[in-house]
């Protein structure tokens, strides 16, 4: 692979839904191996049910300053038709309509070939490691199964939000997922509709008490699935809801799942039916001031790889969030995709070059 566009181009015409990434993981670890860069997989895969697990590695450093790690994701939503990456004017697009993969490859090919570069180059850097993470989409499954007591860097950055080059999350949501299953009692809906306990009224009940889409300031409240009911003529005796809630506010988004938990039970309570719920914390929230060493050190980077900084907050999650949650310093910043899950996803030819610059000069800017 000659330059980034290269290995962009070669990693996105891979299928890569989450839990079968075998072939991108293989395919970074040869194109590290091509420059000298030892790699190691971890056992990932067979405890999140996948066909390849996180890859790391380590290369030491050749002069003082902050080591610094980058991290990117090789997992894409699943595509719905086959990935065939062309240059349609100044953007890369897929010439059929499904995703591209530039989340979250363009970024890995960024950072790897930016390593490539100060290895060639031999430019002087303070320590290099890199983590290739699975199952991102899914829950950010590979980092949160990663060993991060690997990590000698202490700081590090994700290149996994859309937006130009440029853009740094300084405030990132919490996440509580929530799933409520409502059990009512079957009953023939015309004979004996009296005998039935309507699960589907009460989830309707529990959705009704409930506001939804943006709830405040940096929260948001979200119904993505419901499931119920046999036939028309028979009363429903179960109902699954699939709903989710998120703050920049840790304590925002406690107390918003705690209203989904107390509208679930009136609404169980009010059709004679039970409900079980299931809470999950996807991730916490997390928030950087402009002082802080990963902050300073990105805005060191960004200029001097011709980028303006753009500080911003975002209700979504990347793998950044684990790392910020296990005591590391860890900022996401702008990749350059755009439209991403989407059949009209795309980015700029000149961006993705613009990720290996962009790597490079963040290690250029950790040398003391």
């Amino acid at each position: 692979m000659d330059t980034t566009l290269d290995l962009f181009l070669a990693l996105a015409r891979l299928s890569t839904p989450p839990g079968h990434e075998r072939a991108a993981v293989d395919m970074v670890r040869d194109v590290l191996d091509s420059f000298g860069v030892a790699s190691a997989e971890d056992d990932a895969g067979s405890r999140i049910n996948g066909n390849a697990g996180n890859l790391y590695a380590h290369i030491p450093g050749t002069v003082s300053g902050t080591p610094l790690f980058f991290n990117a994701h090789v997992d894409t939503v699943p595509p719905t038709a086959p990935i065939d990456p062309i240059i349609d004017g100044d953007y890369v697009v897929n010439a059929n309509a499904t995703i591209l993969g530039a989340d979250n490859k363009a970024s890995v090919a960024g950072m790897v070939d930016g390593i490539r570069r100060i290895l060639m180059e031999e430019i002087p850097h303070a320590g290099i490691e890199l983590v290739i993470t699975v199952q991102e989409e899914v829950g950010l499954r590979g980092a949160k199964a990663f060993d991060c007591d690997r990590l000698e860097a202490r700081i590090g950055y994700v290149y996994d939000v859309d937006g130009a080059p440029g853009g740094i999350v300084m405030r990132a949501a919490s996440q509580i997922s929530i799933n409520l299953e409502f059990l009512g009692k079957a009953a023939h809906a015309g004979i004996a509709p009296e005998e039935g306990r309507n699960a589907i009224e009460a989830a309707g009940r529990t959705l009704a008490a409930l506001s939804f889409g943006r709830v405040g300031p940096g929260a948001s409240r979200n119904v993505g699935v419901i499931t119920g009911g046999r036939q028309r003529n028979v009363v429903p005796d179960a109902c699954q809801v699939q709903l989710e809630v998120r703050s920049l506010d840790d304590a925002e988004v406690v107390r918003l799942a705690r209203e989904v938990v107390d509208a679930a039970n009136a609404g169980a309570a009010a059709t004679g039916c039970s409900v079980e719920i299931l809470q999950t914390r996807e991730y916490t929230a997390y928030g950087f001031s402009e002082q802080a060493a990963v902050v300073q050190l990105a805005r060191a980077g960004l200029l001097a790889a011709g980028c303006q900084p753009r500080p911003f907050e975002t209700g979504g999650g990347a793998d950044a969030h684990v790392f910020n949650e296990r005591g590391l310093q860890c900022l996401n910043l702008s990749s350059g995709m755009e439209m991403i899950h989407s059949e009209d996803e795309r980015i700029l030819v000149s961006d993705v070059q613009l990720l290996s610059d962009i790597t490079v000069e963040l290690i250029r800017a950790a040398v003391d």
